[in-house]
């Protein structure tokens, strides 16, 4: 009757070693998982994302028997360019703030990608109007229907 008692013995330090790299190896997995998932808003973005026609696009403003023509550049999900595109220099000494405005107005176009809640300039604000009039004409001509 002979009994094959093995004893194993563990070192303590070993054990917490294991742990922690265990933990470690855990965490990494998991920062992984959540880093590199698809992420579901942007997804649901990308079905929703093609809202203008690429391209260029123009609406006439009329100020002071000047005629005005506001340029749009827009690709698939960002308007990218708001400017005037045949501002002589008679017009704008006639109409000094007009450009302000338009660069004002077009700033937060740029940020917000929308043209609703746009603060309009208290010195202008009835010619800060009509511009962001003209460029919401020209959005639409862009709007993929």
């Amino acid at each position: 009757m002979s009994s094959n008692t093995k004893i194993v013995v563990l070192h303590m330090k070993e054990i917490i070693y294991t742990a922690i790299f265990l933990g470690l190896a855990a965490v990494l997995v998991i920062l992984l998982t959540v880093m590199f998932r698809p992420d579901r808003k942007q997804t649901s973005s990308e079905g929703d994302a093609k809202k203008y026609t690429p391209g260029i696009y123009t609406s006439t403003l009329s100020l002071n028997d000047a005629n005005l023509e506001v340029e749009v550049t827009v690709d698939e999900s960002r308007i990218n360019s708001i400017r005037f595109s045949n501002l002589d220099e008679s017009v704008a000494a006639m109409l000094p703030l007009v450009q302000p405005a338009i660069e004002d107005i077009a700033e937060q176009i740029y940020d917000t990608q929308s043209l609703e809640n746009i603060t309009l300039s208290e010195e202008t604000p009835y010619t800060s109007q009509v511009i962001l009039d003209a460029i919401s004409q020209a959005v639409e001509k862009a709007a993929v229907s």
